[in-house]
């Protein structure tokens, strides 16, 4: 059975939040020709990135999560505002979030963080040779530690449990596929 695209019989924000939307869709199956209510979080594009100092460690945040209600180890990472493309909101996010600049970022690709549920992209960035360039830039809705850890033991971090956000072990996968073997 070749599959099709469902028919999209309405579609109705329900609620809007400062971060996402709430949206209905009502849509037909091609198979059955049931229709269902879907619901969906849209989002604006989310950024995350990898940045590595001279010494080859990476610069990572602990913070506090609501949803988990748990302190995590991440890479910096945000939302994609509307002013910014992904790789200025990605250099920005770690400027903000750690103190440290970079000249530029290569592009590690993009995943769909939810797509059963949600209509953004992830994307994220490399930086090397990232530098402290001051204080942090946190929001007052931001508490962040910065962490420095060796490049090498990123792996061992995620097999270990204390990287858990799936976004950043989508990143680190990114980064790993990339550079294989080349001694980064």
């Amino acid at each position: 059975m070749k599959l099709e695209p469902w028919t999209i019989l309405s579609s109705n924000l329900d609620k809007s939040y400062r971060v996402f939307n709430l949206r209905t869709d009502h849509a037909r199956s091609p198979r059955t020709g049931q229709s269902h209510d879907f619901f969906v979080m849209e989002s604006s594009s989310w950024v995350n990135i990898i940045p590595l100092t001279a010494k080859k460690e990476v610069v990572l945040v602990r913070q506090y999560r609501h949803g988990t209600r748990s302190i995590t180890l991440e890479i910096p990472g945000g939302l994609v505002e509307h002013q910014d493309d992904p790789e200025a909101a990605a250099l920005r996010e770690l400027r903000e979030e750690t103190g440290y600049t970079a000249a530029s970022a290569v592009s590690l690709g993009y995943v769909h963080p939810n797509p059963a549920i949600q209509n953004n992209r992830c994307y994220t960035f490399l930086a090397e040779n990232v530098m402290s360039a001051g204080a942090q830039q946190q929001d007052e809705k931001e508490d962040i530690e910065v962490v420095l850890s060796p490049l090498e033991d990123i792996p061992r971090l995620i097999r270990e449990g204390a990287i858990t956000h799936a976004l950043v072990i989508a990143a680190f996968y990114r980064y790993y596929m990339e550079h294989a073997g080349d001694g980064r």
